[in-house]
């Protein structure tokens, strides 16, 4: 058998050689190509229990929901003009709103947002203490999930929780870029040192901008020159909205509340203060003796039924 000759067998391997490499590079061309064809895309991703605690505080001095009302259409809308300036060569995939709700069951404020174009509402749940649950994790999830899959190349979050590091870096890890949108701070700051580090820009929205989407409620006020109700009245209604308390929340609300006793957690006292003058049609302000009683009546009804 004749041996192959060793220059030509070379030459026909780097000839192979050459022609895949050739091959490779035109698939290269063609995926840049058709990577240059597509257009970015982002979406906004907002924590609502910052956004509503940060604004309130900042336009009316409280971060107390009850205290103000907020025009989430008209502010969703504001993020969506910011981000289509920030954002010119990009569209917008949608905005995803998270908050919390009892039992995660939509409030008639949460389904009229849920209603709006281009808006997903996530649903955290919300403890005895009005505190948001999982809502952190859901803004991971989601971040994590759509950087992906490629479907989004940029991430606007408005949000300031150190927890929400970890879906900052998750997002990031596959490529997307992650831009933290804060509320200018009353004082000091709302958002988290390390959130701050992590994200790949920041931008503040300052009293001007947020001051036309907040409005104080107007206060309640009763007249105080009836008789004041006796004890015993103020705590039949305080165990009345205990009641109605416990129906709302459940019992799993009443183990975490139970080994706080006798104190209330303020936002569960300003409930119950607010709840009762609206039944007495009477100012408990001013009246220790009887906001006392109140709480008696409150705590009376939930241990009975523990």
């Amino acid at each position: 058998m004749n041996e192959a000759d060793p220059q030509l067998v070379g030459v026909t391997a780097e000839t192979g050689l050459a022609a895949r490499l050739d091959r490779t590079n035109e698939l290269l061309q063609r995926m840049l190509v058709e990577v240059a064809k597509t257009p970015s895309t982002h979406a906004i991703f907002v924590d609502a229990g910052y956004v509503y605690a940060a604004a309130g505080l900042l336009v009316t001095g409280t971060e107390d929901r009850r205290s103000f009302d907020l025009d989430a259409e008209g502010l969703i809308e504001a993020f969506i003009d910011k981000a289509r300036t920030i954002f010119a060569d990009s569209r917008l995939l949608r905005v995803y709103w998270y908050d919390g709700a009892r039992r995660r069951i939509h409030t008639t404020e949460q389904q009229a947002i849920a209603e709006l174009p281009d808006v997903k509402v996530r649903l955290g749940n919300l403890n005895a203490n009005n505190q948001q649950k999982g809502v952190d994790s859901l803004i991971r999830t989601d971040l994590e999930s759509l950087a992906r899959h490629r479907a989004i190349s940029d991430a606007a979050l408005v949000g300031g929780d150190e927890d929400l590091v970890s879906a900052v870096e998750a997002a990031q890890g596959y490529g997307a870029r992650v831009h933290l949108w804060g509320i200018e701070a009353a004082e000091g700051r709302n958002q988290a040192e390390p959130l701050l580090w992590e994200v790949d820009s920041q931008r503040t929205f300052d009293l001007d901008f947020c001051r036309p989407y907040v409005t104080r409620r107007p206060v309640t006020t009763y007249e105080d020159d009836t008789p004041a109700p006796s004890r015993e009245d103020v705590r039949f209604v305080g165990a009345q909205i205990a009641a109605a308390w416990l129906a709302a929340r459940g019992r799993e609300s009443l183990a975490d509340l139970l080994p706080g006793h006798p104190y209330l957690p303020g936002s569960v006292d300003q409930d119950l203060l607010v709840e009762a003058e609206r039944l007495l049609q009477h100012s408990l302000r001013g009246h220790a003796h009887l906001r006392r009683a109140l709480r008696d009546g409150f705590w009376q009804h939930l241990q009975a039924q523990y």
